[in-house]
């Protein structure tokens, strides 16, 4: 009896391990949108069965970082120009809510935790570094959704990222996006300090936006 209760919980711990070392890998693009996934392989480097894999992999497709295509296997989903132009908007919706809550909300120690945070985009921005502002800058907005408390709206904002995280961090490699993100970011904050709602979210709005748009000039210049 207790054997079996000891595999009921380890099985599903194992493919939930093992889906998220392959969710990281897709966004560091290690597993790159479009590629094939061999199972076979990763089941030899991960030591583990097809079976694991396979139910990690059944996760992965029910947030769409994943395609199980029958007879051909399972492929990194890779966002077309329709998808983005159709995501982006519904991100600077959620996120201008997410930023406009969290200016009403946050409180002095909340608003010198955000300093911090800023600090780090304003180091990494000077020093050029993309990967590590896209880092610091994630962090920015999720401590925005804890300051906002609206666990709807975290979850919203959460799906939805995981699907740009396939593509957002090449948008800092267009010239000069890193330093219009920066001063984005500063508008953003400021407006946090003032606690003007309004303003914080029609900031974020726009600055999602702008995302996407320079992400279009990118692909246009490829």
């Amino acid at each position: 009896m207790n054997a079996r209760t000891e595999i009921s919980i380890a099985s599903p711990a194992l493919y939930l391990q093992v889906a998220e070392r392959l969710r990281t890998r897709i966004f560091a693009h290690e597993l790159p949108p479009g590629s094939w996934i061999d199972e076979q392989a990763l089941a030899q480097e991960y030591g583990i069965s097809r079976t694991p894999l396979r139910e990690a992999l059944k996760v992965l497709a029910s947030e769409n970082l994943v395609m199980l295509k029958p007879r051909r296997g399972c492929y990194v989903t890779e966002l077309s120009e329709q998808d983005l132009d159709e995501i982006f908007p519904v991100m600077a919706l959620l996120e201008g809510r997410c930023a406009a809550a969290a200016a009403q909300k946050a409180n002095e120690a909340d608003l010198s935790g955000l300093v911090d945070i800023h600090k780090q985009l304003e180091e990494h921005a000077r020093n050029g570094d993309a990967d590590r502002f896209f880092d610091a800058n994630q962090h920015f907005h999720t401590r925005l959704q804890e300051l906002a408390g609206n666990r709807w709206l975290s979850q919203l904002i959460d799906e939805t990222r995981k699907m740009l995280k396939l593509t957002r961090r090449d948008s800092l490699r267009l010239d000069g996006r890193l330093k219009q993100s920066l001063a984005e970011h500063r508008a953003i904050f400021k407006a946090i300090q003032q606690h003007d709602a309004n303003e914080a979210g029609r900031l974020m709005h726009e600055h999602l936006l702008s995302g996407r748009a320079a992400l279009v000039k990118l692909h246009t210049k490829a």
